[in-house]
């Protein structure tokens, strides 16, 4: 959606080792955007985009406006019934179905080889997944690792909004995802005590509000009580005028 940071430009940087062409979308999507939430006040700079993505080699850039996407009495979208329901999906109420709608609209329009998605946005990325898979398109969705600052925070559009203060603050997503990530290692497979965890950290940070704690299936971002071999750590939290949302793999190698 733009306001470029170092996390999608290590998408592109991806790409462009596997790729021939690389290929970007800039479009703040409307249809994953709420009534109350903060789709007039995103973040943008395109010329500030361009001149950077310029710099990486990238090939074409497209930048439609909403009637290119959404024309005139548009009404057709695609959604993922299952795995869209719990996390970003009952936090944001359609924020989902618009998420889906618009990369299926996407990859209509590029017909990539691959397409490049982050893993901080990890109920996303699996959603999209399981569209590629479910509606047979000709497509390898590739996941990238979260880039983050030195601190641990996830690099996100988002930051922008915090002060001094919570910009300090934030650095609780990645403190209480380590813990879990720890006490996974040490042999923890107890969801509900793995949610524990992190919700005792979250909590004792003034500053935040948690919207979401989880401890999800990979594959179809159910709750676990018994934990398998991995699983997904995540959450949502709100600091300030900014709602973070960040996650880690436990398990991972």
């Amino acid at each position: 959606m733009g306001y470029l940071h170092l996390g999608h430009l290590s998408l592109l940087q991806v790409a462009r080792e596997q790729n021939e062409h690389v290929a970007v979308s800039i479009f703040v999507n409307p249809t994953q955007f709420g009534a109350d939430e903060d789709f007039e006040d995103y973040p943008r700079d395109l010329q500030r985009d361009l001149v950077a993505l310029e710099a990486e080699g990238v090939d074409l850039v497209w930048t439609p406006d909403n009637a290119e996407v959404y024309p005139r009495g548009y009404q057709t979208y695609v959604t993922v019934e299952h795995l869209t329901r719990g996390l970003e999906g009952a936090r944001r109420p359609g924020h989902m179905r618009g998420v889906t709608t618009v990369v299926t609209k996407l990859l209509i329009a590029f017909t990539p080889e691959r397409a490049y998605f982050g893993q901080k946005d990890a109920q996303q990325t699996c959603a999209v997944r399981r569209l590629v898979a479910d509606l047979g398109l000709p497509v390898e969705v590739v996941v990238c690792p979260t880039m983050r600052e030195p601190d641990g925070l996830a690099l996100s559009s988002r930051n922008a909004y915090l002060n001094t203060d919570q910009r300090r603050a934030a650095t609780v997503l990645f403190r209480a995802l380590s813990a879990a990530r720890a006490a996974f290692a040490k042999g923890q497979r107890d969801g509900d005590e793995l949610r524990a965890l992190m919700a005792d950290i979250v909590a004792a940070e003034p500053l935040a509000a948690p919207e979401y704690i989880s401890v999800a299936d990979l594959d179809t971002m159910q709750e676990l009580q018994h934990l398998p071999e991995q699983a997904l750590a995540s959450m949502a939290v709100r600091i300030g005028a900014a709602a973070l949302i960040d996650n880690m793999v436990l398990g991972k190698a």
